[in-house]
């Protein structure tokens, strides 16, 4: 499926959003000018699939805005929920000309992208790439272990909290940090795709949120607002190690 480049100027990397987040973070200002002549912008709007499981894509991409599922389809039809991309995030792999997931705009969602052959020849002149790249992968595999326990061991109520953690530290701009008091955010997902992302039914995911909202953990503003008083309140009913916990 084709994908219209998004309209815009594109975006000076030094006033970029996610600019100290994303693959480019540890890049000097000769590499980011690297970069700038291999970039463009792509936008896609809610529901709408960035790529298809089994695709082949010419570029790499990192998450400027907006959240973005990863799913995956068996054979008979059923399918699953495998993962979110927030912003800065990557999508893609520079030496695979495929994906294994299908991605899905939830939101309004804007990709930075990196033609893939030009992309992958800066990961072997450019080490500040394959550097940070590696790094985005290992706090990967540090969230996808962690999010084995979320599904395999924690309760309900837990779960619910731990994803609203999640969600708040990286719309915060906090991933290993503590926000503080007050940090709102909008939920990038309904109910109903939380429950299928969580292993829960839509009732219980609806049962929990509201014992949350209860108990003062959380306060809910419409529909998917949420604004969380004390961030350590949160995450004390994570289930989490206080000493170690739950990161991203």
């Amino acid at each position: 499926m084709e994908q219209r480049p998004i309209d815009l100027m594109p975006l000076d990397c030094a006033q970029c959003p996610i600019r100290h987040r994303a693959v480019c973070a540890r890049c000097d200002a000769d590499e980011l000018e690297q970069l700038e002549a291999i970039k463009y912008y792509k936008k896609f709007s809610p529901g709408e699939t960035i790529v298809w499981a089994g695709d082949s894509i010419d570029f790499v991409a990192s998450v400027v805005s907006g959240v973005a599922t990863l799913s995956q389809t068996m054979e008979d039809g059923r399918r699953q929920m495998t993962g979110l991309l927030l912003a800065s995030d990557f999508i893609g792999r520079p030496n695979r000309e495929t994906v294994a997931y299908d991605v899905t705009a939830t939101t309004d969602v804007t990709l930075c992208c990196f033609r893939r052959k030009p992309f992958q020849d800066m990961m072997i002149t450019t080490p500040h790439v394959s550097q940070r790249l590696l790094e985005m992968t290992l706090d990967e595999l540090d969230a996808a272990r962690e999010w084995m326990l979320l599904l395999g061991r924690k309760t309900a109520r837990e779960k619910i909290a731990s994803f609203v953690s999640i969600i708040a530290r990286r719309e915060a701009g906090a991933d290993k940090d503590v926000p503080g008091t007050n940090v709102s955010f909008d939920l990038p997902l309904t109910r109903e795709a939380m429950a299928d992302y969580l292993g829960l039914t839509l009732e219980t995911v609806s049962r929990q949120i509201s014992g949350l909202k209860r108990d003062g953990v959380i306060v809910l503003e419409g529909k998917r607002r949420i604004v969380i008083p004390d961030f350590h309140v949160l995450l004390d009913e994570t289930g989490d190690d206080a000493d170690g916990g739950m990161l991203v």
